[in-house]
C-alpha cells in the first residue's frame, strides 16, 4: 500500500447547529411547532386624542416571551453525533423531524452527511431546498456530489453562493477541479480566499502544489497568511515544506496545530513523515487527529498502521473512515481486502 504524501482537498466544516440559538433554526418541512403569541396591552392610537381622560386601571400583564420548545429526541441526535455514531443518530433524527421538533431537520442533514449516506442526504436535502429551505444547497450540493451528479452538485452550489453561503464557494472550487475545470477551480477559489475563508485559501495552494506550480502556490501562500485564519497557516506550512524550508515550516505547522486549524495535524504528521522519516511524532500526529476528527484523519492513520504491520488496528480505523464515507479510506479498505474500490 503507497503512502500518499499530500492531502486531499478539504471540503468546508459547517458548524452544527446551537440548540441554545433560538428559534433561528429551520422547522420541518410541513409542520411549524407552535410558538406563544405575545401577550401585548391596547396602545392608545390619534383616534383618542382629546378625550375625557378615564381612570387607570390594573396595570397590564407584561408581555409573555415564547418558551422553548422541548426537543428530546433532536437533543439525542445531537449526542450521538459528538460520539461518532452518526448511523445511530439517523433514526433518533428521524423520529425527531416525524414529531416536530423544530431544529431536528438540520440535524438530520448533518447525520446523513456524517455517516456517508449520501443518497438519503441528497434526497432529504433536495426536498428541503425544493421547498424554498435554500440555507441547506450547499450541503445539497456537496451530497450530489458525493454520488456522482455533478451537474446537480454544481446547480446546487452556485444556488448557496447566490444565497450568501460563502463556504459553498469552497466546495465547488474542489468539485470544479474534480471536473478537470482547473482554471475555473482557481479562479473560484481565489475569490473565496479572497473573502476570507482560510479553507479555500488553504486549497488553492494545494491545488498549485499539486500541479507543480511551486511559485504561484508561494506568492498565495504569503498573500493570504493570516493567524486570525488558521487554515491560512497551514497553507503558508506547506508551501514552505514543498520550497524545502523545513525549519520554517515545522514552526508553521506547530503555530497551526495551537490556533486549532482544520487539518493542522494530518497536515504535520505528512511534513514529518516526507521531510524527518519521524514515524514515531508522526503517529502521535495523526492519533491528535483522529481524537480532533479531522478530514481524513481515519484513513490516514489506518494506511499508517497497516505499513507499519498492525494490520488488524489500521483496518479498524479504515472501516471507521469508509463508514463515515471518507473515499481514501474507501479505497484503502477495498486494496486490502483485494477489492475493487469501484464495484458496488
Amino acid at each position: 500500500m503507497t503512502e500518499a504524501t499530500t492531502e486531499p482537498p478539504v471540503r468546508s466544516a459547517r458548524p452544527r447547529t446551537d440548540p441554545d440559538a433560538g428559534f433561528d433554526a429551520p422547522a420541518p418541512v410541513d409542520v411549524l411547532a407552535p410558538v406563544a403569541p405575545l401577550d401585548t396591552a391596547p396602545t392608545t392610537g390619534a383616534a383618542d386624542a382629546g378625550t375625557t381622560p378615564v381612570a387607570p386601571g390594573p396595570t397590564a400583564a407584561a408581555p409573555r416571551l415564547p418558551q422553548r420548545i422541548a426537543e428530546p429526541l433532536t437533543a439525542r441526535g445531537r449526542d450521538l453525533l459528538r460520539r461518532d455514531l452518526a448511523l445511530d443518530a439517523v433514526e433518533v433524527l428521524r423520529q425527531a423531524v416525524a414529531a416536530g421538533e423544530p431544529s431536528s431537520p438540520d440535524a438530520l442533514a448533518d447525520a446523513y452527511l456524517d455517516s456517508g449516506s449520501f443518497h438519503a442526504a441528497a434526497e432529504w436535502l433536495g426536498l428541503l431546498v425544493a421547498r424554498g429551505h435554500v440555507r441547506f444547497a450547499g450541503r445539497l450540493g456537496v451530497a450530489l456530489a458525493e454520488i456522482g451528479d455533478r451537474d446537480g452538485a454544481e446547480e446546487a452550489l452556485r444556488l448557496a453562493i447566490a444565497n450568501g453561503e460563502s463556504a459553498a464557494a469552497n466546495d465547488l472550487g474542489i468539485l470544479l477541479r474534480d471536473m478537470g475545470r482547473d482554471a475555473e477551480a482557481v479562479q473560484v477559489l481565489v475569490r473565496a480566499a479572497d473573502h476570507g475563508d482560510g479553507q479555500a485559501a488553504d486549497n488553492l495552494v494545494s491545488f498549485l502544489l499539486d500541479a507543480d506550480e511551486l511559485a504561484p502556490a508561494v506568492t498565495a501562500a504569503e498573500r493570504y497568511y493570516d493567524t486570525s485564519r488558521p487554515d491560512t497557516v497551514v497553507a503558508l506550512a506547506d508551501a514552505r515544506s514543498a520550497a524545502r524550508r523545513d525549519e520554517e515550516a515545522e514552526r508553521l505547522y506547530r503555530l497551526a496545530d495551537e490556533l486549532g486549524a482544520l487539518r493542522a495535524h494530518v497536515a504535520y504528521a505528512t511534513f514529518l513523515l516526507a521531510a524527518r522519516a519521524d514515524r514515531s511524532h508522526a503517529e502521535q500526529q495523526l492519533r491528535e487527529a483522529v481524537r480532533h476528527r479531522e478530514p481524513g484523519a481515519a484513513a490516514a492513520l489506518g494506511v499508517f498502521l497497516i505499513e507499519d504491520g498492525r494490520v488488524g488496528e489500521g483496518r479498524d480505523h479504515l472501516v471507521v473512515g469508509a463508514s463515515s464515507g471518507d473515499r481514501a479510506a474507501v479505497a484503502a479498505l477495498a486494496e486490502l481486502d483485494g477489492e475493487d474500490p469501484d464495484d458496488d
